[in-house]
């Protein structure tokens, strides 16, 4: 019965503590997110500023808080996507990570909140094409002492060996905003293969014949890989 009874304690302790940094994480992770998008309304309202002198609606920005847990930046042609996940997660053991001293320090050290962005053309949501595809952008990385570190498509600013130096602030997320839609921009929608789109139904011609639904993505019919992910290290 004592043996029972301690390990017993031990699996309380255990959750106790796990319980308790996952809280203090997401709380975090959402004031985070909050933070992230008052300065996305702040951007949109900047550079519409700037781009007062043309009267073209079409490339101006809109802000858009989706929800709780979603944010929504149209410019131009594209529409990314920032999504807070709702859940807490930790690292396989094979991830670059764990070459981080900081990451070895404690046990929960590198329990994260993370915050992704994908990029939509603004015409698949405008047209509800359901099957149309999106791309992952950058994700970002927060822990218990908002530390963080972020992956993603030339988000060369924090990289995972600088993880637990630096406190998330405004300058980084604005830096993280700012990344992301550069790279966007000149990440250009391409034709798709001929043979690809060589062969079409009925049923996606009376699709796109009723509201342009045929299935569209930037990089559909090519590889879309982490080519420019230039912080593993």
């Amino acid at each position: 019965m004592a043996a029972g009874s301690s390990a017993q304690q031990k699996i309380l302790s255990g959750l106790n503590d796990k319980a308790q940094i996952k809280a203090k994480v997401y709380d975090q992770s959402l004031e985070i997110f909050n933070q992230l998008k008052e300065i996305l309304g702040e951007i949109s309202n900047d550079l519409n500023e700037m781009l007062e002198t043309t009267n073209d609606r079409r490339i101006r920005l809109e802000y858009r808080d989706r929800g709780k847990f979603e944010a929504e930046l149209k410019f131009a042609d594209d529409v990314l996507i920032f999504s807070m996940h709702t859940d807490i997660f930790q690292f396989d053991r094979d991830h670059a990570v764990w070459k981080n001293p900081y990451a070895k320090e404690g046990p929960y050290n590198t329990y994260c909140g993370v915050i992704s962005v994908y990029n939509f053309l603004s015409d698949s949501l405008k047209f509800n094409r359901v099957e149309d595809l999106g791309y992952l952008v950058a994700r970002m990385f927060v822990n218990k002492d908002k530390f963080f570190f972020v992956e993603g498509k030339r988000q060369s600013r924090q990289k995972i060996s600088n993880f637990g130096k630096i406190v998330l602030c405004r300058e980084e997320l604005m830096n993280f905003v700012e990344s992301a839609m550069l790279y966007t921009l000149s990440f250009d929608l391409l034709v798709p293969p001929f043979d690809l789109v060589k062969v079409a139904s009925v049923e996606q011609i009376n699709a796109k014949i009723e509201s342009a639904k045929m299935r569209t993505g930037k990089r559909m019919g090519y590889k879309y890989n982490s080519d420019d992910v230039l912080n593993n290290e």
